[in-house]
């Protein structure tokens, strides 16, 4: 069996919205495998491809920490038909990026969620309109209160695009709640990437947050233009390739839990 990494998820970014970007303009290659399923190795439960082991692009085992995620992986991989479309396996990508990026350099992925928090979208409010602020307020507000009193993490909020310095007992509170698993940190990385918030995703990564009320807090302003000026199609399908992102993240927590 020729390794289809090499042709599908060639050059794959780590980036879930760099990911999402390209999976929308995906060159696809024919399926030329009958059934995927998972098997227990050494190293977890292993994607099988008519029974030889998935390939990540390093050349790892595809393969996850629990049974049940591994066969929603092998899930993503049955469901394709004539051709292999990396759009529809989000789950896959993900799956890569931890096994050949993360698990290696899970300091560095916190370091980059911990950045994160020093300029956290759900602390940068708007003045104006009083529409756009309420929002803001009613999505936001309880992010900053479960901070406080579930992370110990008092951060400040500020108006505009000034930035603000957040105290450092704050954000070291709020970094003791990122993950060191990898698994569960490149879910959390991947979320604060896609909605801009760290304290978001360590919401969602705490069970604080559903993925629904999590995507809507991440695209209040966005929501809010649309409300006032209409779709933009092109803007409303990029949106999707982004939540199929998020959802596969979500996916990790939920079967990691």
């Amino acid at each position: 069996m020729r390794d289809i990494f090499d042709d599908i998820f060639k050059n794959q970014p780590l980036d879930p919205t760099e990911a999402a970007r390209r999976a929308m303009r995906p060159q696809l290659r024919r399926r030329f495998y009958k059934t995927a399923t998972v098997e227990q190795q050494p190293g977890g439960h292993a994607v099988l491809l008519d029974g030889r082991p998935v390939k990540t692009p390093a050349r790892r085992v595809l393969a996850a920490p629990t049974q049940a995620l591994a066969q929603a992986l092998a899930a993503e991989w049955n469901a394709q038909h004539e051709l292999v479309d990396p759009a529809a396996m989000p789950l896959t990508r993900l799956a890569n990026s931890i096994i050949d990026g993360v698990a290696d350099t899970p300091a560095a992925v916190r370091a980059e969620v911990a950045k994160f928090l020093g300029s956290d979208l759900v602390c940068y409010r708007a003045g104006t309109p009083d529409g756009l602020v309420e929002s803001q307020m009613r999505h936001w507000d309880p992010l900053i209160a479960w901070a406080r009193d579930a992370l110990g993490a008092r951060f400040v909020l500020g108006e505009g695009v000034l930035f603000v310095t957040q105290p450092d007992e704050a954000l070291a509170a709020a970094v003791r709640a990122i993950p060191d698993e990898p698994w569960r940190l490149g879910a959390v990385s991947a979320i604060t990437t896609l909605t801009g918030s760290a304290l978001i995703a360590l919401a969602m990564a705490q069970g604080h947050l559903s993925t629904e009320d999590a995507w809507a807090a991440a695209h209040v302003d966005e929501d809010w233009n649309t409300h006032q000026w209409g779709r933009d199609e092109q803007a409303v399908e990029r949106r999707a390739a982004r939540e199929a992102e998020m959802q596969a993240a979500a996916r990790v927590l939920e079967e990691l839990t």
